[in-house]
């Protein structure tokens, strides 16, 4: 079936004028400001200060830390819980109520759940206290305003992204595929690394980038959940923007976050596209 020339045009000129008008307008906005100084001039000293300057590298360095935490817990418990509602939940209702369970937080304000981890990571809280009334700690742990309370905090926020899109690919997969690997006697262990997980790798791709992208860029919940003890990028370009108003350090920091994450994303899928091919 052949497509109406007009009609591509409309298809593919509707969503390449979105990402024009939303994307690259934006960001070509932000590069330009970047090389703009306080006197008018044009110059690439922000981007050397950047680049000279460790407390900015720690930053970027403590921001992608985080970011790369966050995904590696998501997908060690995303995955398990995505595989458990497609393959274990057999009543749609029940499965359609655990969906609901997972995407509600979405619907609460971030500042609302960063908060909530407030009251449960401190000294006093539900996680300290239970650890301490189970007998193994002795006296309550350091978790907020660490990094590892702002792992936890993004992690639960992110979780749902790493469900939904895993079990969107796991519900895909053709279970005669996995009815005929165990005919031919294979153990269900090797039946899932055999055939599931290799055909939802695509979800497993997906939902890595997606939380690694969202992680990268949250500013709430690492602010509230340090206390100011610890900055990552986000922090940095909010205060250039809103507290000092540099608006040009702030554009320079913003498109090394992107530019510093859009390599560690190229690198990601070179190399799953090269273990693919080998």
């Amino acid at each position: 079936m052949r497509i109406n020339p007009w009609s591509a045009v409309l298809l593919l000129g509707v969503p390449v004028a979105f990402l024009i008008i939303f994307f690259i307008v934006p960001f070509g906005t932000v590069a330009v400001t970047s090389f703009r100084m306080p006197d008018g001039g044009w110059s690439a000293a922000n981007y050397e200060k950047i680049a000279t300057d460790a407390y900015y590298w720690g930053a970027l360095y403590l921001t992608f830390k985080i970011a790369l935490w966050v995904t590696l817990i998501v997908l060690l418990v995303g995955y398990p819980l995505a595989y458990t509602i497609t393959y274990n939940v057999r009543n749609p209702l029940l499965r359609r109520f655990i969906y609901i369970v997972i995407v509600t937080p979405l619907f609460t304000s971030s500042i609302v759940r960063a908060f909530g981890w407030l009251v449960l990571l401190g000294r006093k809280g539900m996680v300290n206290e239970t650890l301490m009334s189970l007998e193994l700690i002795d006296k309550p742990l350091q978790i907020l305003f660490t990094e590892g309370g702002i792992v936890i905090g993004m992690a639960y926020i992110m979780l749902p992204f790493m469900v939904l899109t895993v079990a969107s690919i796991l519900q895909n997969i053709n279970t005669s595929l996995l009815e005929a690997a165990r005919d031919l006697g294979a153990h269900p262990v090797v039946a899932f690394l055999k055939v599931t997980f290799p055909l939802s790798l695509p979800g497993v791709i997906a939902g890595s980038l997606i939380v690694f992208t969202l992680s990268v860029s949250a500013y709430v919940t690492p602010s509230i959940l340090s206390g100011g003890k610890k900055t990552v990028m986000s922090m940095l370009i909010y205060q250039q923007y809103a507290a000092t108003l540099n608006f040009p350090f702030g554009a320079t920091l913003a498109v090394a976050l992107l530019v510093s994450t859009l390599l560690l994303i190229a690198g990601y899928l070179l190399v799953i596209e090269r273990h693919a091919k080998g």
